[in-house]
């Protein structure tokens, strides 16, 4: 989409002009830019050609089911629409420490709010990836290993192998753990509203007093997710955010299930890039083996 198309649609949907668009670094998948309108402000834009109908209508969901909670920060949804998503601008600035403790605090409170189950009933995306549940939903606590095999992990698991993207050998081990993933699950995890998709990049670090979560794929879900995801890819002040988040809310054992719950996202971007994604993903589920949910 041209700066100039792109400004001709937000006008026409927001209903102040545009003068203007600037491209923003960051984004695999979708073109982002901070738009300037007639009227002195600014928003922020997404925009993926050939996107499905649903696909920013998801994420506009996503981001009010966070906003409902009451419990962390998201920035407010303008417009979501056919290859368009458009957002109140919120000023980055660096991470700080505080920041990063009150989130902490505040993902503590988000994953304390109940899920009626696992999954979404509405449409759900990883990525470009759409994400699917049973029909009917499932929601006892039980259930979420069974959930995370046939609607997680194998899917994604077989759009790798489908696109080169693992080896035999990881396929395998992929597939142990996933026979086995009851033994090494841990305690039964009532689903929570989790934000689904938290690496770093999607903790935006504001000139406010709370950094806010962008691009979520928000569902019910095993916290611990959300925990392994910022961990993993590097979030600034990420053990102070931790120990804000466990003096409420403490998860014994939590570091030994982490490449568990890093495995699904591993093996999405295992279909997605290939790369040694693929032999990362066999490394997580002999971890996560090892471990035995301990």
């Amino acid at each position: 989409m041209t700066g100039a198309e792109l400004a001709r649609r937000v006008g026409s949907v927001g209903g102040v002009p545009a003068t203007g668009a600037r491209p923003l670094a960051g984004g695999d998948i979708c073109d982002a830019y901070r738009v300037e309108l007639a009227d002195g402000t600014a928003v922020f834009a997404k925009t993926l050609a050939g996107a499905p109908a649903d696909f920013f209508p998801a994420e506009a969901a996503g981001l009010g089911l966070l906003r409902g909670t009451g419990a962390v920060a998201v920035p407010r949804v303008l417009a979501a629409g056919e290859g368009l998503l458009l957002l109140e601008w919120v000023e980055p600035a660096a991470p700080s420490a505080a920041q990063a403790e009150r989130l902490g605090r505040e993902l503590a409170a988000l994953h304390a709010t109940p899920a009626p189950h696992y999954g979404s009933e509405g449409p759900l995306y990883l990525g470009p990836l759409p994400l699917r549940g049973p029909r009917p939903p499932v929601s006892a606590p039980a259930d979420w290993p069974a959930f995370h095999v046939a609607y997680r992990l194998l899917p994604a698991l077989r759009q790798a192998v489908d696109n080169g993207g693992i080896c035999a050998a990881d396929r395998r081990d992929v597939e142990t753990l996933c026979a086995r993933l009851p033994e090494v699950a841990g305690e039964p995890q009532p689903p929570a509203v989790i934000h689904g998709d938290l690496w770093s990049g999607n903790v935006l670090w504001t000139a406010g007093e709370r950094a806010h979560l962008i691009d979520p794929a928000a569902q019910g879900g095993h916290p611990e997710t959300d925990l392994a995801l910022l961990e993993a890819f590097g979030c600034p002040h990420v053990d102070r955010l931790l120990a804000a988040y466990q003096e409420l809310r403490p998860l014994p054992g939590r570091a030994g299930r982490a490449p568990l719950h890093l495995l699904h996202h591993m093996l999405v971007h295992a279909a997605l890039f290939g790369g040694g994604y693929g032999a990362r993903s066999g490394a997580l589920a002999r971890a996560a083996l090892r471990s035995g949910g301990r």
